[in-house]
């Protein structure tokens, strides 16, 4: 971990989101500084899902050593936005540094995503981001230390990032272009940098999303407050960066990163839109704007030894079946295989017994799963874990994705007799 070194003492940092999760750690480590801490988020009341409010958040800053500022802001509304911004510049006379953090994420295809879902995702990451900017900017400009901060990916042409939830890359972009825009335009008066994390961080969306288990596979959001921390102790000329958290904690000379797993030693999840895997992998473009030339990404059909594959997998599949396991799950799943020995096939959960087999289920399925038939037997075999091949794109889902995490559950029982 990242020891303190009191650089933030009395800095004034607005955070948007900062009632839970990563926007809360950046908070609580700039506290220990000493740090005036404006909670610009939603969460007035506590949610059922989701624990803490800007209030419980407010308590812990405290705690930590810092100031607290509680506003209800949703970065959707203007008036929200500058009315904390005035707070923040009467209690504490300035702002020093903004973390543009709340975000919104449907990982969702284009056919699947609702438009208020699509309104939602553009008007918190990129409108949001931009307007509480414009409204710190002048504030910023008056400040020696002068840092806007925006949770958001580098940006990467890669088409693979687009074609699974085209909405959330375009507003998640949007906030990396704020970087790109910004940096240029206060460059000398504001820092203007992103910061993303390369492997998966284990908050309450992230339970939300890959379900009960896949903090296994996180680091904490310690990694990302530390990160964070790095960058605001940086000078103003440090502009316009894209970077990585464990890049910029090597860089300070940190080695051990098993302090920041959940599990230590367990594999982890790499982040979206970072190409980590050969598979992934895209040739640079020669210019902005050019698409990148993607490297052979198509999976190659199995060797003909391997025909039979899928058919055998669900023959076990189907031998492993029982009354309490089909009480327990209550789905119906279909697969929608290509390649060899694919085509359309079914696991019926709900009938007496539970039932698998070649062709469409005779109930509608609660869950439709589309990958290549190669990918299918990995992942049954449990040599492809179904949230790694969902992430890296391999792994298409549509209908109840509760669902589709009960289906995990149930082939790491089956992974033995596989």
């Amino acid at each position: 971990m990242l020891p303190n070194t009191g650089k933030l003492a009395g800095c004034t940092v607005f955070i948007t989101g900062a009632s839970r999760g990563i926007g809360k750690a950046i908070a609580l480590k700039a506290a220990k500084d000493g740090a005036n801490i404006v909670i610009a988020a939603k969460t007035a009341q506590a949610h059922p899902k989701l624990p803490g409010t800007i209030y419980t958040a407010a308590e812990e800053i405290k705690a930590a050593g810092g100031k607290a500022l509680p506003c209800i802001v949703d970065v959707r509304d203007e008036e929200q936005i500058s009315s904390a911004v005035e707070k923040a510049v009467e209690k504490f006379g300035g702002i020093d540094i903004l973390v543009n953090n709340a975000s919104a994420i449907s990982l969702t295809n284009t056919l699947e995503t609702p438009t208020k879902k699509v309104d939602l995702m553009m008007n918190v990451n990129t409108r949001g981001t931009y307007l509480t900017s414009k409204a710190c900017i002048p504030y910023l400009k008056k400040s020696k230390v002068a840092h806007i901060l925006n949770l958001s990916p580098p940006l990467n042409l890669n088409p693979l990032w687009f074609k699974q939830h085209c909405a959330y890359t375009i507003a998640k972009y949007g906030m990396s272009m704020c970087v790109l825009g910004m940096a240029e335009e206060f460059k000398g008066e504001i820092a203007v940098n992103a910061l993303w994390p390369k492997t998966a961080i284990h908050t309450a969306a992230m339970d939300m999303l890959g379900g009960s288990g896949v903090e296994s596979q996180c680091r904490k959001v310690d990694i990302m407050a530390d990160a964070a921390y790095c960058i605001f102790k940086k000078p103003k000329s440090f502009t316009g960066n894209f970077i990585i958290d464990e890049n910029i904690l090597k860089e300070e000379g940190i080695k051990n990163f098993d302090v920041y797993a959940i599990t230590p030693g367990h594999p982890l999840l790499p982040d979206f839109f970072l190409d980590e895997q050969p598979a992934m992998v895209t040739k640079k473009a020669d210019s902005y704007g050019a698409v990148p030339e993607l490297k052979e990404e198509k999976t190659q059909p199995p060797p003909k030894a391997r025909s039979g594959a899928v058919e055998e997998t669900f023959r076990i599949v189907k031998d492993s079946l029982s009354d309490d396991i089909v009480k327990a799950t209550q789905a119906v799943y279909q697969f929608e295989l290509s390649g060899e020995d694919g085509g359309t096939w079914f696991l019926d959960l709900k009938s007496k017994g539970g039932n698998v087999g070649y062709g469409e289920p005779s109930d509608q399925a609660d869950v439709v799963m589309s990958m290549s038939t190669d990918d299918f037997v990995k992942m049954f075999s449990g040599k492809l874990k179904p949230t790694m091949a969902f992430m890296s794109g391999k792994l298409k889902i549509k209908g109840n994705m509760a669902l589709a995490i009960k289906l995990e559950k149930l082939m790491n029982q089956m992974n033995s007799k596989l």
